[in-house]
């Protein structure tokens, strides 16, 4: 004989199976259960009880802060503090020398290694230094200086030409370094801006005038330096 009992979710199936166990079975299940919920909403109430607490922390600190930043505003407000400040930097700098150089009336000093136009120096007897090595046109990463030379009766090579496209310069010196008997150079002047782009391509006869105009300067800057070339 097979009985079937069935209290809640829990059923039995057994031969000769009392209906107490089966009863007891299902009491017990249902406490377990009631004790694992029990114990998730406790477990979850502390969690969101914590949550809580560090969210409230982090709103009073923020709260805070805000209030000392209002008190800051106001303070710098009502006392000026920003404006007496610029002030004070304003008159701090009032009595100290002034620093203005009325360009173009007035310039700044020059350094013996600045980089400015290109010219061709001659020695001394008036003869032109170059040799027409073609170092510089050789080294040159803008290509822009173009050589073409002769030989002279003598059996020494001059030039025919030298250009120097100067919107493809790039300033770098390599000409001047490269140079043996410091023909070509960059000289002091800065100032040569032009109204057409024909006038900044330079030939020969306009570099030896170049040369020629700021010889006494560059070579006082080639002195100058001599002793860390």
């Amino acid at each position: 004989m097979i009985r079937h009992f069935k209290i809640g979710n829990y059923c039995t199936e057994s031969t000769f199976y009392p209906v107490y166990y089966c009863f007891r079975e299902a009491v017990s299940g249902q406490e377990l259960q009631s004790s694992h919920l029990y114990g998730l909403r406790t477990s979850t109430h502390s969690f969101s009880t914590k949550k809580d607490d560090e969210e409230r922390e982090q709103l009073t600190k923020e709260i805070s802060k805000d209030w000392s930043s209002v008190f800051e505003r106001s303070i710098n407000t009502l006392f000026l503090t920003e404006l007496v400040r610029g002030l004070m930097l304003t008159l701090k700098y009032f009595f100290e020398p002034n620093v203005t150089i009325n360009y173009p009336f007035e310039k700044g000093p020059l350094s013996p290694r600045f980089r400015g136009e290109h010219a061709l120096r001659r020695y001394p007897t008036g003869e032109e230094r170059c040799i027409a090595c073609k170092l510089c046109e050789a080294i040159c990463p803008a290509q822009a200086i173009t050589i073409e030379a002769e030989e002279r009766e003598d059996g020494s090579r001059r030039t025919t030409r030298y250009d120097i496209d100067m919107t493809k310069c790039i300033y770098c010196g390599f000409c001047q370094e490269a140079c043996p008997v410091d023909a070509i150079v960059e000289g002091p002047n800065f100032e040569f801006s032009t109204e057409t782009h024909e006038e900044l391509l330079y030939d020969k006869e306009k570099l030896l005038e170049n040369g020629d105009r700021w010889e006494s300067e560059i070579a006082e800057n080639l002195r100058s330096e001599s002793l860390y070339r």
